[in-house]
């Protein structure tokens, strides 16, 4: 099922979330329920849920009718403790 989630996700969702300069990992899927970590500047954004409803869990359940719920896991990426670290340690790259 994990492969069949996957590759809904890599044609119909990842191009949506790259867009934004976004991404996602699949972390299980249990009893219909799909879970997910948004990354990216997608991770903690705002319209987190709006995406995660209108456009990942509408695009598995349209492909796989088994999946009956996507559910987002809002906990901090490593990614973006590494970037802000690198803020806050006042790497240049982040200076404007």
């Amino acid at each position: 099922m994990l492969e069949k989630i996957e590759a809904v996700l890599n044609e119909k969702v990842r191009p949506k979330l790259a867009e934004h300069g976004g991404d996602l990992k699949v972390l299980k899927y249990e009893g219909g329920v799909v879970h997910i970590q948004l990354l990216g500047q997608c991770s903690n954004c705002p319209s987190a849920y709006l995406t995660t409803e209108s456009v990942i869990q509408a695009e598995l359940m349209e492909a796989l009718p088994e999946i009956k719920q996507v559910v987002v896991d809002q906990t901090v990426s490593d990614e973006l403790w590494e970037q802000a670290k690198s803020i806050l340690r006042g790497d240049p790259k982040w200076k404007r």
